[in-house]
């Protein structure tokens, strides 16, 4: 029996359902914008591709997140 998902990527289902990209195409947008501050990220998601706010703080968090490990 797998444990559930949880944090950021516990949305990722259904961020992939209501926008039709999966996760590594957000991922992709988001380390190739110049913007690099969190919230930068968070509302550029939303104004210029109609993420929620919830979807797109989880995306970006992830991402970072992700990349901070690689770095690390």
């Amino acid at each position: 029996m797998t444990a559930p998902v949880k944090g950021p990527a516990s949305y990722f289902p259904a961020i992939e359902k209501k926008y039709g990209r999966p996760v590594a195409a957000w991922q992709q947008l988001i380390r190739s914008s110049p913007l690099t501050r969190h919230m930068d990220l968070v509302g550029w998601l939303k104004t210029e591709h109609g993420l929620g706010h919830g979807h797109a703080n989880a995306l970006v968090a992830h991402t970072l997140a992700e990349d901070a490990k690689k770095q690390g």
